[in-house]
């Protein structure tokens, strides 16, 4: 474990805190003794038999400091016995990747001080938190209707009701101004240093990071040949025919060579074999008091008929009108759009020719602004479901918002290609609408953040400079800093940002190929931008091991099929290809439909040919199993034969 805080302070001197624990101001006594008894018991008592102390801050002249402030840390020996029960996978001395247990601790490579990350350690303290189970209390000490049953969950309780505001990782000041200099301090052209982040943020931000850096890359060729097309073909529609076919083979093959790469990263990381944990019930699932099968506990049961009348008389409905408004919205846009085209055509001139991008550009923010609402609605939607596992929960979560995402953005854009056969005004439609779309998420993401997070820390030093004058303090400043700043949701956002991105490219870029060289600028920024948000405007996420982008992966592949019919229509529709037909459309269709259903094909026997992992992590995995039944036959015999022994004597 890396010791990276100095703490000074004589409360905290004992141990390096790792996580804040921010209970509510108003919390009863009775209750914050009983937590703070069962977060240091043994793990025998069923405790966590973790360290933990408070926080006293200085009073202030407007505002009562919150007293219920805690750190909790840990001893390396019981990080380490935690490292074996979360399933950790570190490098053995033959250089696979095998689970860690703690009797065999010196077989692994470079075991020493620094052998659990922070984040790992992090993680392990997380997983201690949230397995803390009551035991035979009836309620919370204190709180005579927060009830409590033999297994729940303490700490899922108590933030469900409010009592348990917040609990984050620290911040380490050292690493961070490391990865921060090496990560985006300085502006260069080069690969990011995923294993620091890793090391770091963990396993699923740098995924997301190394998915991010992986789609730039891969879109550069696309830029470098859409070049020369804007330059000099940008008036012939005909030669874009090319430029679609290698969009088809781009968008397959770019997935498909994804995929091995996050094999191997995770492989490299420790998380391809490592199993999944048993996932807990959420925060926010409730229900009648129930026996659940699998672990033998009391806990909520949910019918899932109640269910799933919720999100079929409910969810779908509110989803479809939506998507109703969406296309109400649209049709609206077309009318201004004719409108600028009529003003244009009455008087030629600078001043309305601008015009003509006026609606487009209104429309993108209209779009950006509805995206946002309903991604509200979404969520609420889906947490009235009430899902028992988070799994389930965002699951559903990403369909909605992707239904609707996917017809408020693209939903113009099909009609101008395949209704009105307008090219010209699909590719001012796409390029007006990808720019201003880039432009805001850059404001709302980055910008924005950065100015309200500054005035917060301002204010915040301030505050601490004004009371403790030249007092030299740095983790209560550190907590009350990191305690106000914003919370990092995850990687939702991002990779619908990438999707959205994608859709763009793989979709309609052969009408406007600068949309490629569009995405890789906006993709650079968005490292340099994501990387300072991840580092100074957000608090610390929590580690979360990751094999691979989950469902986003299955939402990518659908775009890529979804690229490959609308690649082939907008060829079909080419003035080139249709001077072959002059006479029969229905023959044109029927020949565009063949080739779509051919290059379908071609795309998934790509996908089967293509291995998912690549060879030599095959064989490493194949060899951990391989010893692992051994070992297993070895225990087995060793048992038998000792059970043997016992009965002849």
């Amino acid at each position: 474990m890396q010791l990276g805080l100095s703490v000074s302070d004589s409360d905290v001197s004992s141990f390096t805190p790792l996580v804040v624990l921010e209970l509510a101001d108003d919390t009863k006594a009775e209750a914050i003794t009983w937590l703070l008894n069962r977060i240091r018991d043994k793990q025998q008592n069923g405790g966590a038999e973790l360290l933990v102390n408070q926080l006293l801050f200085p009073a202030q002249d407007d505002q009562k400091p919150n007293p219920n402030v805690f750190v909790v840390g840990s001893t390396l020996q019981r990080l380490l016995n935690g490292a074996e029960d979360v399933g950790l996978f570190k490098e053995f001395q033959d250089g696979t990747m095998r689970g860690f247990t703690y009797a065999n601790r010196e077989s692994f490579n470079d075991f020493n001080e620094g052998f659990l990350s922070d984040a790992e350690c992090q993680y392990i303290i997380k997983h201690e938190l949230d397995t803390l189970r009551a035991k035979n209390e009836e309620h919370v000490p204190g709180y005579p209707k927060l009830k409590l049953y033999p297994g729940k969950s303490v700490v899922r309780r108590l933030q469900s009701k409010g009592v348990l505001n917040q609990y984050f990782p620290l911040h380490n000041k050292e690493d961070l101004k490391r990865l921060s200099f090496s990560w985006y301090k300085k502006f260069k052209l080069s690969f990011q240093p995923l294993d620091d982040i890793r090391h770091y943020f963990g396993e699923g931000l740098a995924l997301y990071f190394g998915f991010l850096e992986y789609f730039t890359f891969a879109l550069v060729p696309m830029a470098l040949i859409g070049i020369p097309y804007y330059l000099f073909d940008w008036e012939d529609y005909d030669k874009y025919v090319l430029f679609a076919v290698f969009n088809l083979v781009w968008s397959t093959v770019f997935l498909e060579v994804w995929k091995r790469c996050s094999a191997t990263l995770a492989y490299g990381w420790g998380t391809l074999s490592r199993k999944k944990a048993f996932e807990e019930p959420r925060a926010g699932f409730h229900g009648a008091l129930g026996f659940n099968p699998v672990t033998g506990r009391e806990e909520p049961v949910y019918p899932s008929s109640k269910r799933q009348l919720r999100i079929y008389l409910v969810s779908v409905p509110f989803v479809l009108l939506c998507l109703y408004l969406s296309f109400y919205v649209m049709m609206v846009y077309f009318d201004m759009e004719f409108w600028a085209i009529n003003i244009y055509n009455e008087d030629p001139s600078i001043a309305t020719s601008i015009l003509l991008f006026v609606p487009s550009i209104i429309y993108a923010v209209v779009i950006e602004i509805m995206n946002l609402l309903y991604r509200f609605a979404a969520e609420f939607l889906t947490d009235w479901e009430n899902h028992r596992l988070e799994s389930s929960f965002q699951n559903h979560l990403v369909l909605k918002v992707l239904v609707f995402n996917f017809v408020n953005c693209f939903a113009s854009l099909f009609y101008i290609a395949f209704v009105m056969q307008d090219m010209v005004l699909l590719r001012q439609s796409l390029a007006t609408l990808l720019i201003t779309s880039q432009i805001l998420n850059q404001v709302m993401e980055a910008f924005l953040p950065y100015w309200l997070q500054r005035r917060r820390n301002k204010k915040v030093h301030k505050r601490m400079r004004r009371l403790m004058g030249d007092k030299e303090l740095p983790l209560l400043g550190q907590v009350k800093l990191e305690t106000e700043m914003n919370t990092y949701l995850g990687t939702f956002d991002d990779y619908l940002e990438q999707f959205l991105l994608f859709g763009y490219v793989s979709l309609f870029s052969c009408v406007y190929p600068l949309a490629a060289v569009l995405v890789v600028l906006n993709n650079i920024t968005e490292v340099y931008s994501d990387a300072f948000k991840m580092c100074h405007v957000f608090k610390r996420p929590f580690s979360e091991p990751a094999t691979n982008i989950g469902v986003w992966q299955l939402a990518f592949e659908t775009m890529s099929i979804i690229a490959v019919v609308t690649n082939c229509a907008l060829i079909g529709l080419s003035p080139q290809v249709k001077a072959y037909f002059p006479e029969s459309d229905t023959q044109l269709i029927l020949i565009v439909v063949a080739i779509e259903h051919v290059l379908l094909a071609f795309k998934f026997i790509l996908a089967f040919v293509i291995p998912d992992v690549p060879k030599h992590i095959q064989v490493n995995l194949a060899k951990l199993e391989f010893d692992s039944l051994e070992a297993f036959k070895k225990r087995e015999y060793k048992t038998k034969k000792e059970a043997g022994s016992e009965d002849q004597t």
